[in-house]
């Protein structure tokens, strides 16, 4: 398997593109490379974990706030 090969649909690229896209900046480019690079239900399954740690998180600092 070549680097190339390797780096196509990568899990850091997943993580990498479901970031940009919670951000809402990406240029289009760097879209259009991700969609020809990843696969869709990678980026389902990275946006579900991100979401969801996202989420909890956020109840973490309120909480954390609340106590104090």
């Amino acid at each position: 398997m070549s680097k190339t090969q390797a780096a196509k649909g990568s899990l850091w690229a997943t993580v990498k593109a479901v970031a940009w896209s919670f951000l809402g900046v990406r240029k289009n480019s760097g879209f259009q490379d991700d969609i020809a690079q990843l696969k869709p239900y990678h980026i389902i399954a990275v946006g579900l974990v991100g979401g969801i740690l996202l989420v909890l998180s956020l109840i973490a600092v309120v909480n954390w706030i609340v106590v104090k």
